[in-house]
Formats: structure tokens, C-alpha cells, sequence
């Protein structure tokens, strides 16, 4: 895949199902979205825990009226239902089945909810002349959850999942001042070291996503993840909603420079 592919020759690819892969490293300057896809009478309890958990849960758009199958502010020509390489159907917070477009699975009442995500920060990592190791091993990166838990909010909880990158601890330190910079998806990692401080009992076998190199003289860096929802959601147990797989975003027109605090 073209890493340079403008997000609507991205999104078209997607809904035609030329590209069904996870996203990292694809469409580069863009900000990429997690999903959560609920009914409407969740969605206000869902907003609210996404506002007092803004590192696992960074809203960057959402629908303006229910049934809506496209933000504008993200993109003109992207729609919800088909345009993200896989998605995740769950029934009563049990995962049911994963498909590759959901139009046989809308409803009038479904409100969308785009939440930034990590691959967005990627860019600048790799800008400054550090190793992202899921791009450079060509793999989904690694999601783990933790026991760090979430602000609940109504029907809403659950612990934090992270993404793992491996790095000297003189390039974690300067991935925290470079990501400090991007708020809107998710910012500065959470943690770096021992993963069994926040419940990771065996970093080689990842929860979501891919095992990537750990080398000699580097740590695991954790950054809050936009899985957490899902996490979420799971407990909660809304009788039907959407989500996203990991690592299979929804790419949108925003350049990454605009959700940059300077």
C-alpha cells in the first residue's frame, strides 16, 4: 500500500475492498480514528465517559444527528459504513463477529463517535529520527490491557488498554516531549518500564495486535489506547453496538498538524 495514498483514495480503496489491512503507516499526515458506534440512548453516557477519560478516549468528532453515515468535519466523501478495513459487531458487550462493511447492520438510531488514536503520533516519532517498531516490522502494533482504571461515568467502565512501542529509555523520554504536543490523540505515554506495574504480565503475548522486537537496552513505552472503549463497552453491555478491530482505523481528512498543541 502507498503510503502516500491521499485519506479519500484511502477510503475508497477500503469500500472496495482493494485494502483491507491495519493502518499504521498509511495515508501519513492524517489523523486516524478509533470507532464506537452506539444507540442513541447509550450515546449520552458514552460522551460522558469519554469526557472524563480523555487519554484512552480523545473525542475528535462524532455525529451530528443519529443515523447519521458521516461526519463532515472528518471528511466529505466517508462514510461510517464502509470506509474502516474491519469492524467489530458486538451483541449484549459479547464480541459477535468481525466484517469488513456494516450497511447490512445500520440503524436509524446508531450515533458514531471517532476517537484519535496513536498511529497519528507516529508520524512525528518517526519525523524525529526514532524507531516506531511496529512500522519498521511491518505489523499491528501491540495492545495490552492493564490495570489502570477509567473514571466511570453511568453504565460506563473499565480499565485502560495501552499500545506498546520498545525504546531506549533516552528516546522514551523524548517521545513523551514530542507526543505532549498531540492531545487529541491520546499524548504523552502513561508509562514506561516494568509492564507489571500496570498489570502486563507477559509482554510477548499481546491482548490485540502484534509482537513486535524487543532489542538489547530497550523498555516497553505505553501509551493509552483507543481500545479502552471497547473495554468499556464490553462490561457495559449495550445490546448492540460497533466498534472498530484493532488497528483497522478510519482514516480522515484532518492533517495531523491541526490537533498539534505548539
Amino acid at each position: 500500500m502507498n503510503t502516500e495514498m491521499s485519506p479519500v483514495e484511502l477510503r475508497r480503496a477500503v469500500r472496495s475492498g482493494e485494502f483491507t489491512g491495519n493502518t499504521s503507516g498509511v495515508a501519513q499526515g492524517f489523523v486516524q480514528c478509533n470507532l464506537a458506534i452506539l444507540p442513541a440512548d447509550w450515546a449520552n453516557e458514552f460522551l460522558q465517559f469519554c469526557q472524563l477519560n480523555q487519554k484512552p478516549c480523545p473525542l475528535v468528532g462524532m455525529s451530528a444527528q443519529p443515523g447519521d453515515t458521516g461526519i463532515l468535519a472528518l471528511g466529505e466523501d466517508l462514510d461510517i459504513r464502509t470506509d474502516v478495513p474491519k469492524y467489530r459487531i458486538f451483541k449484549d458487550g459479547e464480541f459477535a463477529q468481525e466484517v469488513d462493511d456494516i450497511r447490512d447492520y445500520w440503524r436509524d438510531d446508531l450515533v458514531t463517535f471517532a476517537l484519535g488514536c496513536s498511529f497519528s503520533f507516529e508520524e512525528a516519532l518517526i519525523a524525529d529520527g526514532l524507531d516506531v517498531r511496529n512500522v519498521t516490522e511491518g505489523v499491528n502494533v501491540p495492545m495490552y490491557r492493564t490495570n489502570v482504571a477509567c473514571k466511570p461515568a453511568g453504565r460506563f467502565s473499565g480499565d485502560t488498554v495501552v499500545s506498546m512501542r520498545p525504546m531506549k529509555p533516552v528516546d522514551a523520554i523524548r517521545a513523551i516531549q514530542i507526543c505532549s504536543r498531540f492531545p487529541s490523540v491520546h499524548g504523552a505515554p502513561i508509562h514506561f518500564g516494568d509492564p507489571a506495574q500496570i498489570g502486563i504480565s507477559d509482554i510477548n503475548t499481546p491482548d490485540y495486535g502484534d509482537a513486535v522486537t524487543i532489542k538489547d537496552g530497550e523498555v516497553p513505552v505505553f501509551w493509552a489506547c483507543g481500545v479502552t472503549p471497547q473495554v468499556a463497552l464490553e462490561q457495559a453491555k449495550p445490546p448492540f453496538c460497533i466498534t472498530h478491530s484493532p488497528g483497522h482505523m478510519l482514516v480522515t481528512d484532518l492533517p495531523n498538524s491541526r490537533l498539534a498543541v505548539l
